[in-house]
């Protein structure tokens, strides 16, 4: 029995370690974006938008507003396809289960690289597809990476961050892509590499994670994959047998001294107080970070009045700090899991302590959106290195506590649809990037420090959902304590 449960630890080890190398290095790369657009200008997409113009001394010089706008539209279709579709892929998953989500996942990634690979500044507009494609795949390597948590149950809730940290660290893809490309390696090659790859996302989907569901919590000698040979542990006859009653062990409290309650319907989940101001939470954080993300290249060149050299400075600057975005989500994950093994008060559930314990995580991260977006409004060029720091710490607080949240306030069995529903609404609310850039590029005459401080402004509305958390905590625990007097 030893060798059985030493494989399964050594299998469980494998498929966390090659989850994170695949969020870290694939899931997330479309938001290093601020990277790709700079090798994309260098070689002449969308140069036809450039026009020469008669400066204010009369001198001849080259307007590329038009090119700006174009790439900012790329990168907003991307970002709302990346979170709108979450939506039908969360009901795919929670349907059909991860082999089937994740052989779309790469299936989507992989014409994506392609389409990027094959695309020329004669067919500058294939880039609309690629980054869409590439978006929507990624997000279904993190979706179905994020259950392999329940494979670790203590520290579930840092897994989950500590993925969502590596999928924001694969932004940094498209800095290795422009340093390559600088050194001589063409994009073509570096997109055919990367369609190569899709080698191990089959690789981990097959014999690394299970055809439908890791259940939490864990039944003893759980297994999962393709084995090779005869295994002690469940067998595929009694995972199939059982596989009903592996998801309701999902719901099963941990507690057994306390009778299983009703879990909350879908609808009841959507249309609860939690699930809205969550909601707001997400939205005005996630589109005050793609507004940024979408716009840093022109903002740069108007704070560095167009040097080359200060541009790709601070572009790579921006793009090496996003690969600290998988050292920052643990932080939140910790924060979250920091109350488990300690005894819990008198009455209360694990739910109830999780969500105490998640008050802090979503406070903080409100409170660094701020700091991150006064920073962003600031025109002095040496305070954006701080704003790219701010800027990765709280995108990595932010969908890792994202995913987080809903694992805990939520029943697990409505996982994928609740995930996608809040990312699909939040893409609806962050297509607002796209007027906020257009008004920048006309009526504010490319200034956009009203519409900064417009947007943090908006980012106070975070506030609302930590403080929702903790006055329901409060209440519980205010019902707790009558009960017991009255006893």
């Amino acid at each position: 029995m030893s060798g059985v449960e030493n494989s399964l630890k050594v299998r469980r080890c494998l498929t966390f370690a090659t989850g994170l190398v695949e969020c870290l290095c694939f899931a997330g790369a479309v938001f290093g974006w601020a990277s790709l657009v700079f090798v994309l200008k260098t070689e002449g997409y969308f140069g036809s938008l450039c026009v020469n113009t008669t400066g204010v001394n009369g001198t001849q010089v080259l307007d590329c507003s038009g090119q700006d706008e174009q790439f900012s539209l790329v990168f907003t279709i991307a970002s709302f396809m990346n979170n709108f579709l979450t939506l039908p892929n969360g009901f795919l998953f929670d349907r059909f289960g991860t082999r089937v989500a994740r052989l779309f996942g790469t299936f989507l990634y992989t014409m994506g690289t392609l389409m990027v690979a094959f695309a020329t500044p004669a067919l500058s507009n294939l880039l609309f597809p690629a980054l869409s494609l590439l978006a929507v795949g990624g997000i279904l390597f993190l979706m179905t990476n994020m259950q392999v948590g329940n494979l670790f149950g203590s520290h579930r809730s840092t897994i989950i961050t500590l993925y969502n940290g590596a999928f924001d660290s694969s932004s940094a893809l498209f800095l290795v892509i422009k340093l390559l490309q600088e050194s001589g390696i063409s994009l073509r090659t570096s997109f055919l590499f990367l369609s190569a790859c899709s080698v191990i996302h089959l690789f981990r989907t097959f014999f690394l994670l299970p055809k439908k569901f890791i259940p939490y919590p864990l039944p003893d000698h759980y297994t999962y994959g393709i084995t090779c040979g005869k295994s002690k542990s469940l067998t595929l006859e009694q995972t199939t047998a059982n596989g009903d009653t592996q998801r309701m062990t999902e719901e099963t409290p941990l507690d057994k001294d306390f009778p299983v309650k009703q879990e909350k319907s879908f609808r009841e989940c959507v249309l609860s107080r939690f699930f809205l101001w969550h909601l707001l939470w997400l939205s005005v954080m996630q589109l005050r970070h793609y507004l940024f993300i979408g716009t840093l290249n022109p903002m740069l060149q108007r704070l560095t009045l167009g040097e080359p050299s200060l541009v790709s400075q601070y572009t790579n600057a921006f793009a090496i700090t996003q690969l600290c975005g998988v050292l920052c989500a643990p932080w939140n994950g910790l924060i979250m899991d920091r109350h488990k093994g300690k005894p819990r008060a008198a009455g209360e559930s694990e739910q109830e302590s999780d969500l105490r314990a998640s008050v802090l995580s979503l406070f903080l991260t409100a409170l660094q959106c701020v700091l991150f977006s006064v920073c962003a409004t600031t025109p002095y060029l040496p305070l954006q290195y701080l704003t790219f720091i701010l800027q990765v710490l709280n995108r990595s607080f932010l969908y890792g506590g994202n995913a987080a949240f809903i694992s805990v306030a939520f029943p697990s069995c409505h996982f994928g649809k609740l995930y996608g529903l809040v990312m699909a609404l939040s893409a609806v609310f962050s297509v607002l990037q796209y007027p906020c850039f257009a008004l920048v590029k006309g009526a504010l005459d490319g200034d956009p420090l009203y519409v900064n401080i417009g947007l943090t402004l908006l980012s106070l509305l975070a506030f609302i959902h930590p403080l929702s958390v903790y006055l329901h905590c409060r209440r519980l625990s205010s019902q707790r304590a009558k009960i017991k007097a009255s006893s």
